[in-house]
């Protein structure tokens, strides 16, 4: 929540200061407020948000609290459903100004809403009489209170009515609103706001030039949901401040979901947070991750199932395996030293997170000012591209690398110093070494700036040499000379400096960079659940509602409606028979033969009765039959035929 009203800061502080001058030309009746009064303009604010509808809600609360902390009490947010015409959208927005519950089935008939014990009339003139007076109200207040409220609001504040959903209200609804408003402007302070998930250009051509002739427009634009997810990766994900984390598997879930599907960010930190709870409920020793927090602060106790846990760990055995015998002994059967070496471990592991964390964005720094990005251009590309495998031995990382040594001097001493920056940054001494070869490497592009003009005046002497040359023999004789020259050119320095710093960054990423499924208990902090979270985000509605009809004791956990070898239950709902005698049917099914067979499953299990009660029985059998068929027809599996009136056609075909 601190991240996204971070990155929603200046959108808000850049709207505030909009309404404000919007608000200051009303409120001072100057030149410019008097030539849009003239013209009745009425000033409108596009808000670009982008097609991620899911992340707009949070934008308008944020939006709707700004505004009503520091400018106006008077805000409504109208959305299109609820706007069907212009009567409902003027009772929508005045039931939320005048802070009263409105039920538009029951005002289908009526234009009036309900206020106190009176009823007030849904009109243009009726909202300008009740802001008059409310705000003479507040001008009549003692000097204290209204010391108070000047504080939060401004004398005549505006009354800022907000379309959530622009593209989504009907073109008429949008005029008529816009027209009669115009007409008012004079009277009350009115500022629209437009959110608009697409392109401004659907101003226009929802509104005709007459119509939007009437509004005063300012464009804002939000932060782009990649921006977005990237800085909520960067900042939850890319830190060793919170231990938990995501496998390369189960990220690329979720970034492929954000990408593909919706480009939700709240839809992202959803599935982050049930990647939490089902790391922590389904990984025994999980528990040990809440240790990574203040590892050196905090003592724990496990019991000895835990300490078993442990040791069933498949990185953990790898570490054994590399011990000496006896040490091997005591891993695996002495607690207490599987303990002292337990915390070791996992301070191990926090350390190589911040090491990770820190290389991982100087190497991000050199290969996004590649020309080709071969390892992408964002962080989390990289970082996925780090988690999968061990990144310096694929073609997209030597590829980045014979890129990086082509480098000309100014690029690389700017990424110089952002590395240092970033190392500088570390609170150990684990990166102290580095930071100072780097400023070395500095100091030596430095020094390079000198010697480079002298090695100029050497290079220009041949050609000097070779224009005072007038013979034939000794001008042919100079320019095989210097074509051998060129032939075995060495390295200049500055391409030697180049090779080493590149060489010394490539072994920075070898010795940090390693996959954190390399490291011991790696298992305790991440999470690689990637299929049980596909099988959550992903729906399967076809494959669920097969196992639902076909097997309903899977959900509703009776072991009663079990029924092995393909048989049907006479205790399964109604809907689970039908469907299962469905399954057994051709493409055209006998509605008749059907019901008998429904009959035949269902009375199974009953006694004979007379022939009094066993008609009354059919009339129940039927009635039931009749229902389960029409939800079965509801659910899609089947459809009225018109080649047949007794049948009807089967839809689904093939097993899930």
């Amino acid at each position: 929540q601190q991240i996204q009203e971070n990155l929603n800061k200046q959108l808000l502080e850049n709207l505030v200061s909009f309404l404000s001058r919007s608000h200051s030309d009303f409120q001072e009746k100057t030149t410019e407020w008097t030539c849009k009064m003239k013209f009745r303009e009425i000033p409108a604010a596009a808000l670009v948000l982008g097609v991620n509808v899911t992340d707009h809600d949070l934008t308008f609360r944020g939006l709707s609290d700004v505004l009503q902390d520091n400018i106006t009490p008077y805000v409504a947010m109208l959305e299109a459903k609820d706007c069907p015409g212009i009567k409902n959208l003027m009772q929508k927005l005045m039931g939320q100004l005048m802070n009263c519950e409105i039920d538009v089935d029951s005002l289908e008939d009526e234009d009036c809403v309900q206020v106190s014990q009176n009823r007030v009339r849904c009109s243009m003139p009726s909202l300008i009489s009740w802001y008059d007076s409310v705000t003479k109200k507040t001008d009549s207040e003692t000097p204290s209170k209204k010391r108070n409220s000047s504080s939060r609001h401004w004398q005549s504040p505006p009354v800022v009515v907000v379309f959530k959903d622009m593209e989504s209200f009907t073109t008429k609804v949008l005029q008529d609103f816009i027209v009669i408003s115009s007409q008012h402007i004079h009277e009350l302070p009115l500022v629209l706001i437009f959110g608009i998930a697409t392109s401004p250009m659907i101003i226009h051509r929802l509104l005709p030039h007459s119509v939007s002739s009437l509004l005063c427009i300012e464009l804002f634009q939000s932060l782009s949901c990649k921006e977005h997810l990237s800085t909520i990766i960067d900042k939850l994900l890319l830190t060793s401040q919170f231990p938990f984390k995501l496998g390369e598997k189960v990220l690329q879930v979720l970034i492929n979901i954000f990408l593909y599907h919706d480009f939700s960010v709240q839809n992202f930190i959803k599935g982050f947070q049930l990647c939490i709870v089902e790391h922590f409920y389904s990984q025994p020793l999980s528990v040990l991750c809440c240790h990574l927090v203040d590892i050196k602060k905090r003592v724990y106790s496990l019991s000895h199932d835990q300490y078993e846990n442990i040791r069933r760990l498949p990185s953990f055995r790898r570490y054994v395996e590399k011990q000496e015998s006896g040490k091997q002994i005591e891993l695996l059967t002495n607690d207490s030293f599987l303990k002292v070496e337990t915390k070791k471990l996992l301070e191990d592991l926090h350390v190589y997170h911040e090491n990770y964390v820190r290389i991982l964005r100087c190497l991000h720094v050199f290969t996004s000012s590649l020309p080709k990005y071969p390892l992408g251009k964002q962080i989390r590309e990289l970082h996925c591209a780090c988690l999968e495998n061990r990144v310096w031995e694929t073609e997209e990382y030597e590829s980045s690398l014979q890129l990086a040594r082509m480098l000309n001097k100014t690029d690389l001493v700017t990424m110089l110093q952002q590395c240092v920056e970033i190392l500088m940054s570390s609170s150990g001494k684990e990166f102290d070494r580095a930071v100072e070869k780097l400023k070395e490497f500095l100091t030596q592009f430095q020094n390079l700036e000198a010697e480079a003009s002298q090695e100029q005046d050497v290079s220009i002497s041949p050609q000097k040499e070779l224009q005072k040359k007038t013979d034939l023999y000794h001008l042919q004789k100079t320019l095989l000379e210097l074509k051998e020259s060129r032939r075995s050119k060495k390295l200049t320095k500055f391409e030697m400096l180049r090779f080493e710093v590149v060489d010394y960054i490539d072994s920075l990423v070898r010795r940090y960079l390693v996959p954190a499924d390399e490291r011991t208990l790696h298992e305790v902090v991440y999470f690689n659940g990637a299929a049980v979270l596909r099988g959550h985000l992903n729906a399967a509605p076809r494959t669920a509602l097969h196992t639902a009809l076909n097997n309903p004791h899977w959900y509703l956990k009776n072991q009663a409606l079990r029924c092995d070898g393909g048989g049907i239950s006479n205790k399964a709902p109604d809907i689970c028979i039908v469907y299962k005698l469905h399954l057994e049917c051709g493409r055209l099914i006998n509605l008749v033969d059907w019901l008998e067979a429904f009959s035949t499953v269902v009375m199974a299990a009953e006694e004979p009765n007379d022939a009094a009660s066993s008609d009354q029985v059919d009339d129940v059998i039927h009635a039931r039959f009749i229902r389960a068929v029409s939800e079965l027809e509801l659910l899609g599996f089947i459809k009225p035929s018109k080649q047949k009136t007794d049948h009807v056609a089967r839809l689904t075909w093939g097993g899930c």
